[in-house]
């Protein structure tokens, strides 16, 4: 293990973590990234296909127990588990953790968005049931970075407008918030996200401050990833360029150009309002359609504008290590 804070909190030999992305990871990829001496991270539907995609908290909960239960099957390394908690009316979370407390899972990645994110009391349940927390706030701040320090948090993530999927809502690139929220913490490692998709973006993040990188884009287009090869074709052949930006819940997107994304794209144009661009957009549905089906005129592919430094489609293993190298 190196001497590097963020791999002796989480126990691995590399300071990489895999991005949960939703409907895109499974055992599979989870264990690659975690046998390849990073931490792999299951998202919220990791494992679902349209054929088994699940309605209730609780079938989603047991969803996860199922995948927890695939991935200690190939690997004994550390991996993690997505949390995405709401300050009011969370049904959701607790079904979840409580599966993720059964299964000896050590390690979660705690999504905020929004006032209130950062839950102390959850914080506490995480903390006393002896589990790690990686906090990442879809709008990183000072003031938001420290409350999570202070709750309870072991590493924070910050994201840049460089990130693929859920965008900040302020448009503060990696370049800018790394160094913004490296200065604001008291004690604890930050991590970096957004546009990280080999050694010299790797290396840019460690410069900045961060003490490890947060990565999800250059995943997707693995050998282990679930996603079609069309999919991962059009991710090798694509740079930052090709991205289409639009707005939509709850602040914005981006995906590479197909008859959805464009009709997005159109939307804002003509001044739809947010709420109706989610609704034509289709939420993390449109995603699993665009992505994991490979089907672009009814579904997007969000990625991060670091995709032009993705040339072929390799390995997990492959990919860690260049990220490390960095």
């Amino acid at each position: 293990m190196k001497n590097n804070r963020i791999c002796q909190i989480l126990g691995i030999e590399k300071p990489v973590v895999q991005g949960p992305l939703s409907w895109l990871t499974d055992a599979r990829l989870v264990a690659g990234v975690s046998n390849a001496g990073g931490l792999g991270v299951l998202g919220p539907n990791a494992g679902l296909t349209a054929a088994t995609a699940v309605s209730t908290p609780h079938e989603t909960a047991e969803k996860i127990r199922e995948e927890i239960r695939k991935t200690k099957k190939l690997t004994e390394k550390p991996f993690g588990v997505n949390l995405i908690p709401t300050p009011e009316n969370d049904i959701c979370t607790p079904p979840i953790l409580k599966v993720i407390k059964e299964e000896g899972v050590r390690t979660v990645v705690y999504t905020g968005y929004g006032e209130g994110a950062v839950i102390p009391s959850l914080f506490s349940e995480l903390k006393q049931a002896g589990i790690t927390i990686i906090y990442r706030d879809i709008n990183p701040t000072p003031a938001n970075t420290r409350l999570a320090e202070e709750a309870g948090a072991d590493i924070i993530v910050a994201t840049g407008f460089d990130e693929g999927g859920t965008l900040p809502g302020t448009a503060l690139g990696t370049f800018s918030i790394v160094p913004l929220i490296a200065d604001s913490v008291k004690r604890i490692p930050v991590m970096a996200a957004g546009g990280i998709t080999d050694s010299r973006t790797a290396r840019a993040a460690h410069a900045l401050g961060a003490e490890g990188v947060f990565a999800g884009s250059v995943f997707i287009g693995t050998e282990e990833s679930s996603v079609p090869q069309t999919v991962k074709d059009k991710i090798v052949d694509a740079n930052g360029l090709d991205l289409l930006l639009f707005r939509t819940l709850p602040d914005y997107y981006r995906s590479l150009p197909g008859k959805l994304a464009e009709k997005l794209v159109s939307m804002d144009k003509a001044g739809a309002s947010n709420q109706e661009q989610g609704e034509a957009m289709g939420g993390l549905r449109g995603l699993r359609i665009g992505m994991l089906e490979g089907n672009t005129d009814e579904g997007y592919i969000a990625l991060g504008t670091g995709i032009g430094n993705i040339r072929s489609v390799r390995s997990v293993a492959q990919v860690v290590s260049e990220l490390d190298a960095g």
